[in-house]
């Protein structure tokens, strides 16, 4: 305690005594007399500092004692004292006492015999004794215990154990639970694997985890049960939070909010918006929803969390030590460190404010009034009173006195100053007296250096290992100072500069080299030689990041002499003092060691930035801290990592390609260190820490950091892939970036690790969550891209159907669910879709969508495989597919295969200048048309519902305007049928039939579009203009244009008509087809519709040929451009000549039905229609008059078309001739009426050849001959 004058003191005199020793610390103004001799006024200068520093010194001191901090800390019996626990209560899982002793017999017979109650009686006595010993160590009981085979030796034996035991010291459970040893950890595991949390609310789940055992007060310990407990509550409640990691900290944020709301000790309760506030970001950096915060701050502030034997715990008078208690005591200030300080802060100012309220209230007073100061926060106001003039007395006499008493009570002062503002949170005053120190310490410019600068740099080092944890912004100027040593010690060594290594091969840089131990007189020759020494003699500013190197041209020798013998110096201070304050990081706080990895990247890269003499001191540094603290507790670890992530990226991204390399090295060194530690099921922070690999290798554009990458990443894969679980996301990142490199090397050997991962390791990815397969798929997949291998690209395909044999051989089958929740879309290949994790139907999705993606690649190479692996992983393993998700499949893979087919949906034919550009798509079309009838004749029973959809999909290709895709379409249809005729019923023969009828019909619309092309359009003659020379003549440019354009027109509707008819002429054919396939199957409907199509199609070749104007303009036009005329009549002939040979096929094989058809009416009048058509082109259309004579009083000749004509057309007639000569003589009595005049104006017709007369004379004599003679 210090007694304070309240008055005087603390708001004059402070000040005047202060003020006072300053002056006399600065000595007699110049030009001022003094009585004094010299001797005289150096000794009171050195008193005033002396008294100053002693001063500074008493109130650090204070504060040290207030706060117990240093050697007033409490001692470990004092804390021993804060966790006394009730030894003779446990709570079983159900809540009730278990006697474990009592359990474990209950299975044995009831014996009462002596024998037996004495072996019961030992038993007991050395359960006790097990049971006693664990209570003291627990380790040892353990081991006990197992050896006289009380408990079994599994870690599951030993965890019922320390659940279901009466008597067992909750402490000393807790502490063994946290153990980092192999087994006592696969206990803790086991320990909370046995609990169940599934339905439970958070709050409710760490309450029912918390009751077995007690926290252990070692930071360590809590992490490695909280860590456990968030991976257990995540799998007992999949869809609670995005990962792990969510749980944990809130598991941490929970903790703190009932330590905080529940203690007596704090004052300064956690409000419902702190605790929000406290948890932004947390999940997966977005923030949980606030309802469900404030129903869970709500939760455990109105119902307390009572640990084991909480009871018996007695309360501390230092919030301190609750914290401790919880081994909290660092947890509170990296979970919301910024608050925290903000409210100390504030509590500071309102303080002062009130003291000195109090000195105004009480200024009138005459009488000294003395008060006890117990609040250390009234220092801050001191400080703020006299920190000034001290620092102004230290300074000046550090500066101007060579004196060891007096620049070592300087050094003393600067050093109880930073104490005191470092713990008191005084943020200017501490980097100013940190600043002075080491500006002191003459680094910068060497030459000038004298042992109080050494002492200055001693007091650094001192101030670095003793308040290292309130440095905060100020460890960058310790570090600063610590790498100017570092320099300046190297270069007094004569060692080769960091430079010169990274100049070198990375491997040569990497070996060590020995450190020189030459002479004075060689280090002077070397000095001479060497240009960073010439540049540290000339020395620099403070805060200059390089020597001042044209400040003077030349250095003389008497300078490098004076520099060496300076440098020596140092000796005095050894490397090894140096290297403490880095291994001593390990012992910083949470909130210390975040700020000194931040102060030491952000030296490191001012080293890194010099363009003549890069260093990489700190850069091994920060290698070496990333290790000694890299078994703190996750939230610490992932502050520290997210500060050194974002440094290894900035430096991996250095212009500088030796820097860089040398980073990314170090970078494998830290990830091959932390993948030797196991990560849990669904936490993320392996990915974190390999992220930097994937962003350089993302960003880099010096291709040696990328294969350096790929080298490191594969070497890290290929010997640590037991404990990679997150960092699959990275290391696939890393390998699909290489995947789309443009070095070969670098494609290559990714490809080369790739195929090890998948073939070797391949069980390795399906362990973890579904997206680290969906990852491997989209590496893959750009692996498909390479324009480097053919072979790779294919090897990459192949490796797409090894993914799906491995995922049937280790069993991921879809099985049908109760719940409807099933996923309405297989594109979401991100795996980002809310589903259930453990449902192994989503390991496919990736893996078929990625194909399907692929069948849309430019090469036709690409596109054909990718087809055929997707069809064939769909055939081979769909056994293992429910129907809900075959139907998926279909919906979300197959049919948009097919989607991008406007021109068959609306009927619009493309532009005229339009080429099939697409031919390649409608290619793979074809292919996956037919894959997907193969595919679904196989698993037709499972995929019945899909009949129509699968029949639509075959049939519009019958729209298309191209010819090859509809004789696919048409022949698919075909095989389609053939694979499901014995399977379909009758409606669904109807529906497959009524939906080709549709699509056949709706392929009429493309000639009413060329008829409409052409209307507008007028050819000219053959012996009209039209030749190279005219069309391009200096006369009528915009005619020639206009006739040139309507030309292209003609030309593409020439084609098109061409394909139009042929389409129709392979519907008929499949139609025909069809029914001789399948005629036992098909009834009299489906037999309807057929024929009906036939109608439909021969109707419509007339209507074609009818079209006079539009057959006269493509005659002109097929004329001129020397090409064949689309053949109108042969489509109109073969379009009759199959309605009619179906119709005698179905009276022929079916009478019955054909009678009930009335089919024998409907041959009729095919065959007048076909007769009354030649009549009409021979000239002799039938009269309507009623004796059926002829009109016409002239007989013209027929023109040469005419004639061609006609010769056409006989085939056909002479077809329906010999069709009526063979019916029956009572079929053809009752039509001979609607025949005879049509055979007589046969007789007097013009026909190309003779035998039409015999056909009619065969029929005369055979058929009317008989009749009439009758």
């Amino acid at each position: 305690m210090i007694v304070m004058l309240m008055h005087q003191i603390f708001s004059n005199d402070l000040c005047r005594i202060v003020n006072g020793l300053l002056k006399t610390a600065l000595g007699v103004p110049p030009g001022s007399t003094t009585t004094l001799t010299t001797a005289q006024d150096q000794t009171f200068r050195i008193e005033s500092v002396k008294c100053l520093a002693t001063i500074i010194k008493s109130m650090g001191s204070w504060m040290d004692q207030q706060l117990r901090i240093g050697e007033f800390a409490p001692k470990v019996s004092e804390a021993s004292l804060i966790s006394i626990d009730n030894p003779n209560i446990l709570i079983g899982e159900d809540g009730s006492g278990i006697d474990y002793e009592l359990q474990s017999d209950s299975g044995s017979p009831d014996i009462s015999g002596p024998p037996s109650l004495e072996q019961r009686r030992a038993y007991k006595i050395e359960l006790q004794k097990g049971i006693s010993l664990f209570n003291r160590k627990p380790s040892k009981g353990i081991d006990f215990l197992i050896k006289s085979k009380r408990i079994g030796h599994s870690p599951e034996d030993v965890a019922s154990f320390l659940r279901n035991t009466a008597g067992l010291n909750a402490t000393m459970i807790g502490d063994y639970l946290g153990e980092r040893d192999e087994f006592p950890i696969k206990v803790m595991h086991a320990y909370v694997d046995a609990l169940n949390f599934e339905g439970m609310g958070f709050g409710e789940a760490i309450r029912y985890y918390l009751r077995g055992f007690r926290l252990p007060g070692e930071a360590q310990k809590i992490d490695r049960i909280m860590e456990k407990f968030a991976e257990r509550f995540c799998k007992c409640n999949p869809n609670s939070f995005t990962s792990a990691d969510t749980a944990y900290v809130l598991a941490y944020s929970v903790i703190m909010l009932n330590t905080d709301a529940h203690n007596t000790m704090v004052k300064d309760k956690m409000s419902k918006s702190d605790f929000i506030r406290n948890n932004r970001g947390i999940d997966d950096g977005k923030d949980l929803p606030e309802a469900y915060l404030s129903t869970l701050y709500d939760q455990i502030v109105r119902n307390e969390i009572k640990m084991s034997a909480d009871s018996s715990v007695p309360q501390n008078k230092q919030p301190s030590s609750v914290m401790k208690l919880l081994g909290l005591d660092n947890i509170i200030n990296f979970v919301n460190w910024k608050q925290a300080e903000d409210r100390a802060l504030g509590a500071n100012d309102l303080l002062i404010k009130n003291i000195q309220e109090k000195f105004k209230a009480k200024s009138g007073k005459s009488e000294s009034v003395f008060s006890v100061i117990t609040d250390t926060t009234i220092l801050r106001f001191m400080m703020e009173v006299c920190w000034a003039p001290m620092m102004a007395a230290f300074s000046v006499t550090l500066d101007q006195s060579d004196d060891k008493a007096a620049t070592s009570q300087c050094l003393q002062g600067f050093r109880s100053a930073v104490h005191v503002t470092s713990v008191m949170c005084m943020q200017t005053q501490r980097d100013a007296f940190v600043t002075s120190v080491a500006k002191f310490t003459y680094l910068h410019c060497a030459a000038d250096m004298k042992q109080k600068n050494v002492d200055a740099v001693k007091a650094i080092i001192s101030i670095a290992i003793e308040d290292g944890d309130y440095l905060q912004e100020a460890w960058e100027h310790v570090l600063t100072c610590l790498s100017r040593f570092e320099h300046l010690h190297l270069l007094g060594e004569g060692a080769p500069t960091d430079a010169s290594f990274l100049t070198v091969p990375l491997v040569e840089s990497e070996e060590k080299t020995p450190k020189s131990t030459t002479s004075t007189s060689s280090k002077r020759t070397n000095a001479l030689q060497n240009p960073a020494v010439m540049a540290a003699v000339r020395g620099g500013s403070y805060d200059s990041t390089t020597a001042k190197n044209n400040a003077s041209p030349l250095v003389t020798p008497e300078q490098i002499n004076n520099f060496i013998s300076n440098i020596n110096l140092l000796d005095q201070i050894g490397i090894f003092e140096l290297n403490h304050i880095f291994a001593h990081s390990q012992r910083l706080n949470s909130d210390a060691i975040v700020a000194f990895v931040k102060a030491l990247c952000k030296v490191s890269i001012t080293e890194l930035q010099s363009p003549t003499d890069p260093r990489i001191f700190c850069l091994t540094k920060i290698v070496e801290i990333a290790h000694y603290n890299m078994n703190r507790i996750r939230l610490v670890w992932t502050r520290i990592w997210k500060v050194l992530s974002d440094f290894f990226v900035s430096v991996g991204l250095s212009e500088n390609l030796s820097v860089a390399i040398f980073v990314m090295d170090s970078l494998r060194q830290l990830a091959m260190k932390f993948l030797e530690r196991e990560e849990l099921a669904n936490y993320n922070f392996q990915n974190e820490f390999l992220q930097p690999f994937a962003v350089v290798m993302q960003k880099s554009n010096a291709s040696e950091v990328r294969e350096l990458i790929v080298r490191c990443v594969s070497q890290m894969v290929l010997s640590r892939v037991n404990n990679i679980k997150s960092g699959w996301k990275s290391v696939f990142t890393v390998f699909t970036a290489a995947a789309a490199d443009d070095r070969k090397s670098i494609v290559l050997l990714a490809f080369e690790t790739m195929e090890k991962i998948v073939r070797d390791y391949f069980p390795y990815i399906t362990e973890t969550e579904t997206t680290t397969f969906t990852d491997c798929v989209k590496c893959l997949i750009t692996f498909t891209s390479s324009k480097f291998s053919s072979d790779a690209s294919l090897n990459a395909i192949a490796f797409l159907r090894f993914c799906a044999v491995k995922l049937a051989e280790e069993g991921f089958v879809s099985h049908e669910k109760e719940t409807d929740q099933q996923p309405n879309n297989l594109n979401s290949s991100d795996g980002n879709t809310a589903v259930h994790k453990d449902d192994h139907v989503y390991f496919w999705v990736p893996l078929l969508a990625g194909l399907a993606r692929l069948t849309a690649d430019s090469r036709p190479t690409i596109r054909k495989g990718a087809v055929e692996v997707l069809f064939d992983i769909l055939k081979d393993h769909g056994h293992l597919f429910s129907q809900s998700f075959w139907a998926n499949i279909f919906e979300s893979v197959i049919y948009p295969l097919f989607g991008n087919e406007s021109f068959t949906l609306n009927g619009q034919i493309s532009s005229v200048n339009s080429t099939e550009d697409d031919s390649w798509n409608f290619q793979t079309k074809m292919v996956a048309l037919k894959c997907l009838a193969d595919l679904y004749i196989t698993f037709f029973e499972v995929m019945r519902p899909e009949l129509s959809r699968v029949t639509s999909v075959v049939i519009n290709f019958i729209r298309s305007p191209y010819k090859q895709s509809a004789s696919t379409g048409i022949s698919v249809f075909q095989r389609l049928t053939e694979g499901l005729a014995s399977k379909l019923s009758k409606d669904e023969w109807e529906k497959i039939l009524l939906c080709f009828k549709e699509s056949a019909a709706h392929t009429f619309v493309v000639f009413d579009k060329i008829v409409r092309m052409m209307q507008d359009i007028e050819i000219p003659d053959k012996n009209e203009s039209y030749s190279e020379a005219e069309q391009y003549s200096d006369h009528d440019i915009y005619n020639d244009d206009e006739e040139e354009a309507n030309m292209e027109t003609a030309s593409y509707a020439i084609v098109r008509m061409k394909n139009h008819m042929a389409l129709q002429l392979l519907i008929v054919q499949g139609i025909i087809k069809l029914y001789e396939t399948h005629r036992s199957s098909l009834c009299a409907e489906h037999i309807g519709i057929m024929l009906e199509m036939l109608s439909t199609v021969a109707s419509h070749a007339c209507q074609v040929n009818s079209e006079s104007n539009l057959l006269i303009k493509l005659h002109k036009a097929c004329s001129l451009l020397e090409v064949s005329e689309p053949a109108v009549i042969h489509f109109e002939n073969e379009s009759y000549r199959s309605y009619l040979k179906l119709l005698q096929a179905l009276l022929h094989d079916n009478p019955s039905l054909s009678e009930n058809m009335n089919v024998e009416s409907q041959i009729m009048l095919v065959c007048e229609k076909i007769l009354r058509m030649y009549l009409i082109c021979a000239g002799h259309e039938p009269s309507n008059d009623a004796s059926g004579r002829d009109l016409a009083l002239h007989w013209v000749p027929l023109g040469t078309a005419k004639k061609e004509e006609l010769e056409v057309r006989t085939s056909l007639v002479l077809h329906v001739m010999r069709l009526l000569g063979g019916l029956e003589k009572d079929c053809f009595r009752r039509n001979l009426p609607l025949f005879f005049p049509l055979l007589a104006n046969l007789i007097r017709c013009e026909h190309s050849s003779g035998e039409v007369q015999l056909a009619l004379y065969d029929i005369f004599q055979s058929s009317i001959g008989p009749i009439i003679s009758a």
